[in-house]
């Protein structure tokens, strides 16, 4: 029978499995033993460093607990649900499609993971933003080319620890099933994606690319089909509408057929880049992190005096700015991380709430949060110079209200332009980021530094739109047979939360069927 043991250790002992092991076989007084964390976090509040783990320790010949696998199913011939986008809601509602029995079709408007690498290095190579496949659409969704962040733990909506599951089955280490900040990394995501798509088409379900939907077919209040690509019809009683948060044109024909939209409150706000080892320092207590620790984080949040909350949102340590415009004559800048976060370069969205009166400015109804992200993203594309060259500021300069004439070395591949934020973007968020940055600065001493920057926009933090849907049943309120999920339709945060989201509307439909 497996003991469990909550240990604190210092860092050369627990993130070294052999260091463990040893410990492990003096504390227990025996040699012939196994063990499994299942929970690990690095405590950095003191300078004396420790790493809180929770062990459970066995006998070596004592079989240790294996994931549930997939219930895998030939669904060739099974009753048909289309799925509109294979980001994580729609991929992992598609799984459990399989698993009830039935055969889902999934409508991905951009290309698989091998051929969208190239789109995605077009970006930045050649700054050119294909609009079917880029960092945000195409094969695995936002996901596939971010940073794989796995922070969901919420129990509201549904089996968290089930999507971390189907994830390591798929490829991904096991250690996000005990990490306390689950990570993937993106250059592990594409493989672990393939395999998920793998495991749908194994069973008799279909991916099929190249397939944006361009209109619903709408009839009495009753969904009965999809246009593809503006002239391909394809008949169905049922759509799970899992197309993410960036699908701008999907809105506008959901709006159109009659769905029933609401604005949903949303962030804005620049990206800080700053080098990882000056990052290190300040968490680490003025030491560097060596060979044990991992890049040292930060998740920060103020409220500004207007009562508005600024926060770290979606920080890449070891990482990357990459460019996710979504459309030509745009500029978006988000962050990644690979596996290993051994970028010499931390990245993190600082960003503010957008309400609907804010959003009232640019728009009209429930759509104005998306003119609003789209006014300013094209706002930073005329001042980067009309290409995927995003506009740049100082830290320091940004917080001063000072132009920067050069800006530091930076990650971000298309290119930096200096350019003075604080003049072009709206002054209420310009005011509540600047409030909120000097904020970061008193609380991490060393933030606020002019070797650091601040690049727009941080835009695509959420969807600025919800698909109202019933809470019980899951489908669109107004429309039988559409059911809105994940982060798209307003009812997710994440990859995560989105893969629940999307299991849990394939579960509540898998049922009615």
């Amino acid at each position: 029978m497996p003991q469990e043991y909550a240990l604190v250790l210092p860092p050369q002992t627990a993130f070294d499995e052999e260091a463990l092991k040893k410990y492990l076989e003096r504390k227990v007084g025996r040699s012939d033993l196994s063990y499994r964390v299942t929970r690990r976090s690095v405590d950095a509040r003191k300078p004396d460093i420790k790493v809180s783990l929770t062990v459970q320790v066995m006998a070596a010949d004592e079989p240790v607990p294996e994931i549930e696998p997939l219930s895998i199913k030939d669904v060739t011939r099974s009753p048909e649900v289309l799925i509109a986008g294979a980001g994580p809601a729609g991929l992992f509602a598609a799984l459990r499609l399989i698993e009830l029995g039935f055969k889902p079709v999934i409508l991905e408007r951009g290309r698989a993971v091998s051929e969208r690498k190239r789109d995605v290095a077009a970006i930045s190579r050649k700054h050119i933003v294909n609009p079917d496949s880029n960092y945000c659409f195409g094969e695995g969704g936002a996901g596939t080319f971010s940073d794989g962040k796995l922070y969901t733990r919420s129990k509201k909506r549904g089996d968290n620890r089930r999507v971390l599951e189907l994830l390591v089955l798929h490829g991904a280490d096991p250690a996000i099933l005990y990490e306390a900040h689950p990570h993937l990394g993106t250059d592990r995501l594409p493989g672990i994606i393939t395999a998920i798509r793998k495991s749908i088409t194994d069973a008799g379900g279909e991916v099929l690319f190249g397939s944006r939907i361009s209109d619903l077919v709408i009839e009495r209040g009753n969904f009965r089909g999809v246009v593809v690509n503006d002239n391909e019809v394809i008949r169905a009683s049922d759509l799970i509408v899992a197309t993410g948060h960036s699908a701008r044109d999907m809105f506008s024909i959901l709006q159109a057929a009659g769905v029933q939209l609401a604005f949903k409150p949303f962030a804005m706000g620049v990206r800080a880049e700053h080098p990882q080892e000056l990052i290190d320092r300040i968490q680490y207590h003025g030491s560097s992190r060596g060979e044990y620790l991992p890049a040292a984080a930060y998740n920060l949040a103020v409220q500004s005096p207007d009562g508005r909350g600024v926060w770290s949102f979606c920080m890449c340590p070891g990482g990357f700015m990459v460019p996710s415009a979504t459309s030509p004559g745009e500029v978006v800048v988000n962050g990644m991380s690979p596996s290993g976060r051994n970028s010499r370069w931390a990245n993190s969205g600082v960003v503010t709430g957008i309400d609907e009166e804010d959003a009232m400015r640019y728009g009209s109804g429930p759509l104005a949060g998306m003119d609003y992200q789209a006014s300013l993203e094209t706002m930073a594309w005329k001042e980067g110079g009309m290409t995927q060259r995003a506009p740049a500021q100082r830290l320091a300069d940004f917080i001063e209200g000072k132009a920067s004439s050069t800006l530091p070395a930076s990650s971000y591949f298309p290119g930096l332009t200096p350019s003075p934020l604080h003049e072009w973007m709206p002054e209420e968020l310009v005011s509540r980021l600047r409030y909120g940055l000097a904020e970061f600065g008193r609380r991490m001493k060393g933030y606020v530094t002019n070797e650091a920057l601040v690049a727009a926009v941080e835009s695509r933090t959420s969807s600025p739109v919800r698909i109202i849907r019933d809470p019980v049943l899951l489908n669109a309120v107004n429309i039988r047979g559409l059911y809105p999920a994940g982060e798209g339709s307003g009812y997710a945060g994440g990859i995560v939360s989105s893969a629940v989201d999307g299991m849990l509307v394939a579960q509540i439909r898998g049922r009615r069927l």
